[in-house]
């Protein structure tokens, strides 16, 4: 039914959202593509996994895998990037690769290849409005979206920070003569883009009730994508793109078929890429400088 996809999709598009919005935060305040974003969504996952098996509360578990992935991502910033940043751009880009590939290998070494699963009774009931059934983890997913976004549009626009961040990413060297730290607006960039993904992780760990080491791979590709719709320098685009993408991808799947959802969403992206490369919410070239 339509309106079950729907919600399923949006669900989806919950996950999206958030790992867009943790590889936009890197991009519209740095200028790179930090591609660990997406093993540190693999990581936060199997945290919260953890926790959870643990017989501990989904809030500890979503705390652990942000905490963990936040303080994994600060040493990536610490080693991957800062010796880095005035190499062009490619070069801590490919470095944030390296880190991914390493982090992967981890995870393989510590939790094996093979999927790990939740038991039954952490899966929790449904609930059913009228036509309509939607799993109590589905509310969770989108729940915590709504208050991890809430909460990051708070810091953004309405605190010091927020508009140190915002400095940086007009301006580098006129924030710095304003008393503004670049290094450590960098270092909170990278953590707090850290702690989304993680918190991405442990939801889509809870909405699959599985987890693997490759998971970031897909779903980092889409949040990529999902990124590049909204608008590579605005974070905000993603809040629009990442449920569209969710409920495209479902609707494919559900009346077109598995083998075709990813020819619609990367053509999609494509057709952004092409006829509106600013992305959906994106600005002219000389408003790009108010990226957050």
């Amino acid at each position: 039914m339509l309106l079950q996809q729907l919600v399923n999709g949006v669900t989806l598009g919950a996950v999206y959202t958030l790992l867009a919005l943790s590889f936009s935060i890197v991009m519209g305040i740095l200028g790179i593509l930090n591609l660990a974003i997406a093993e540190l969504f693999m990581i936060g996952g199997y945290l919260g996994f953890a926790v959870i098996t643990a017989h501990l509360s989904l809030p500890v578990a979503v705390a652990a895998g942000m905490a963990g992935a936040a303080a994994i991502s600060a040493v990536i910033e610490k080693i991957g990037y800062e010796p880095l940043r005035d190499a062009p751009l490619v070069t801590p880009m490919l470095s944030t690769l390296g880190f991914s590939i390493i982090l992967q290998n981890i995870a393989t070494n510590m939790w094996g290849s093979d999927p790990l699963q939740l038991p039954d009774e952490f899966l929790g009931g449904r609930i059913a409005l009228g036509p309509v059934s939607i799993g109590e983890l589905q509310l969770i997913v989108i729940g915590v979206t709504i208050v991890l976004v809430a909460v990051m549009a708070y810091i953004v626009q309405r605190t010091s920070m927020g508009r140190a961040l915002r400095a940086v990413a007009e301006n580098r060297d006129v924030a710095r003569l304003l008393g503004v730290s670049g290094s450590r607006i960098t270092l909170t960039a990278f953590m707090m883009s850290g702690a989304l993904a993680g918190a991405a992780g442990v939801l889509i760990a809870i909405h699959y009730a599985a987890i693997t080491p490759y998971v970031g791979v897909e779903i980092g590709l889409k949040a990529i994508a999902v990124m590049v719709i909204g608008g590579t320098s605005r974070i905000w685009g993603a809040l629009l793109a990442g449920p569209l993408i969710g409920i495209a991808e479902v609707l494919t799947v559900a009346y077109g078929g598995s083998q075709i959802r990813d020819f619609v969403v990367y053509g999609f992206m494509i057709a952004i890429l092409l006829f509106r490369p600013q992305g959906l919410l994106g600005g002219s070239g000389a408003d790009q400088g108010q990226r957050v």
